[in-house]
């Protein structure tokens, strides 16, 4: 059969698979391969009839997700996309065991599983390295997978103690005009940390160990002069810092410590003339052992698919308009 054969190809639907969880709400899923693949897709008794120029990958796509629910996964539209793009990639959701690590789990029993390629091995290489930096766009989940690889650090006694710091406001975290005190102040900045704390931990477990001291989630300034030993410490929003921040910050690590350093370099937010330090780290840290740096990308994006979308919009303005690019 050549590419351009608009010969029909039948699949059969085996009774293991449930047919509803597959063809999705009024046909979704089988819609939206329609529309990425420009295969044309009927339903015959216990097959499926496909008739188009990308068979193969229409029908590849089809038994990745046959086989997802064979093994008890649901299917969502999220979920859809992410193989269809993995499959025009040449690559498979089942065979990399994307959804069978389970890195802890919530205190209402969820489990909190790496839900992509990107996030596997993002996990894999905190797992592995002593500084670990998560790069990517929003939405690929690099702050909530290291609070959750920290809180299973901290609950199978590895580390003593957690700390969560994100750079507040600016360079200069000039904080002094806002109201309230120093707590209320810095709170703002900080919340997308407590989010992750609270739905991991539980709201009230996690402030019993803050209380304790056992995790702190503090603005960036409060790191300098520290020496932390047995901590497992997370950076938020790296590219916020200034080269000065970024090489004091690391320069904190004590024994027996992990550090994990997050950011989204198209998201500056520094004054001009300003240099990132998140930058400046890759240019100066890409060779050092036991460092390692992963790029997570749009495909890697687990918030609604138009998140990926207005990702994908962007990037591809700015290539056609490099002029726009604020150094």
């Amino acid at each position: 059969m050549t590419e351009n054969s608009e010969e029909l190809k039948k699949i059969r639907i085996e009774d293991d698979v449930d047919r509803i969880e597959l063809f999705g709400n009024l046909d979704a899923n089988l819609n939206l391969i329609q529309e990425k693949t420009g295969v044309e897709i009927f339903q015959r008794d216990d097959c499926l009839l496909l008739r188009g120029e990308k068979l193969d990958l229409a029908e590849g796509i089809l038994n990745e997700l046959m086989d997802i629910l064979r093994v008890g996964e649901n299917l969502d539209v999220q979920k859809v996309n992410y193989v269809i793009s993995l499959k025009e990639q040449g690559l498979s959701y089942r065979e990399n065991n994307v959804r069978r690590d389970i890195i802890c789990f919530t205190s209402k029993g969820r489990p909190i599983k790496p839900k992509t390629i990107g996030q596997k091995d993002y996990v894999n290489s905190i797992r592995k390295k002593d500084i670990v930096f998560g790069i990517g766009p929003a939405g690929t989940g690099k702050t909530y997978i290291a609070v959750a690889m920290a809180v299973n650090a901290f609950k199978n006694k590895e580390v003593q103690k957690i700390i969560l710091a994100r750079p507040a406001v600016e360079a200069g975290e000039r904080l002094g005009f806002l109201p309230g005190d120093l707590q209320e102040k810095v709170d703002p900045y900080l919340r997308p940390l407590y989010d992750a704390l609270y739905d991991i931990l539980g709201r009230e477990n996690a402030l019993r160990l803050k209380e304790k001291e056992d995790i702190e989630v503090v603005p960036l300034a409060y790191m300098r002069g520290r020496t932390l030993d047995n901590s497992f410490i997370i950076l938020d929003e790296a590219q916020n810092t200034t080269r000065e921040q970024m090489k004091m910050f690391l320069t904190r690590m004590g024994f027996g410590s992990k550090v994990v350093v997050t950011g989204d370099i198209t998201q500056i937010d520094l004054p001009r003339g300003r240099k990132s330090g998140l930058i400046e780290a890759e240019r100066v840290l890409g060779g050092v052992k036991d460092i390692d740096f992963c790029y997570l990308r749009d495909v890697d994006v687990v918030r609604h698919e138009l998140v990926k979308k207005i990702i994908n919009a962007y990037d591809q303005y700015y290539r056609r308009h490099p002029e726009e690019i604020e150094e």
